[in-house]
């Protein structure tokens, strides 16, 4: 069987923290990086190339990707770029590294990446393309939605709800119930 090949779309730290971690599972055959800065265009990056900008991703039409920016407004973007070229969901991957506690109650949706020491207790609800860093907690019954961005170390109390695209930064804690809003930004 041949693995399966990924391209990673940013070439900043986030993308170089999932290039890394992939890299020990052997899960996905790393092709290279898009990056719309022309100033990484034709560089290597930790050992992969990058390939050239997001508009590129029409001319690999066997692989999958994975969107790997810090903030959910530019992992948005991305994804919707790739909706303009016909690219859809169904060609993003999910990333959950070998070193994440995972419960069977709980969901992770299209093109979201956890990271190493990531534990998800029960019934907890994570959306499309959210980024987990590592060390994260999220216990029972939480909602994550689409496009938010848990840095590393974010603890969320039982029932609590970040809202879609909201940053909630290093070593935040949101006591159980509480609503983040869409687009919020907790330091």
């Amino acid at each position: 069987m041949t693995m399966p090949t990924l391209l990673l779309l940013g070439a900043g730290g986030l993308g170089r923290e999932v290039l890394a971690a992939i890299r020990m599972t052997g899960e996905y055959r790393i092709t290279g990086f898009l990056d719309d800065d022309p100033a990484l265009h034709e560089t290597v990056v930790d050992g992969v190339p990058v390939l050239g900008g997001l508009g590129g991703a029409a001319g690999y039409p066997r692989s999958r990707f994975l969107a790997c920016a810090g903030s959910g407004t530019a992992r948005a973007g991305m994804v919707q770029t790739l909706a303009g070229m016909g690219i859809g969901e169904d060609r993003f991957a999910t990333f959950i590294d070998p070193a994440v506690r995972l419960t069977g109650s709980c969901a992770v949706g299209t093109g979201s990446i956890l990271l190493a020491g990531t534990v998800l207790t029960a019934a907890v609800a994570v959306g499309r393309h959210v980024a987990v860093m590592p060390n994260c907690t999220l216990t029972h019954d939480d909602v994550v939605e689409d496009y938010a961005t848990l840095a590393s170390g974010v603890c969320l109390g039982g029932g609590a709800r970040v809202g879609s695209g909201a940053y909630l930064g290093m070593g935040a804690t949101v006591r159980q119930g509480v609503r983040i809003g869409a687009g919020a930004l907790v330091g």
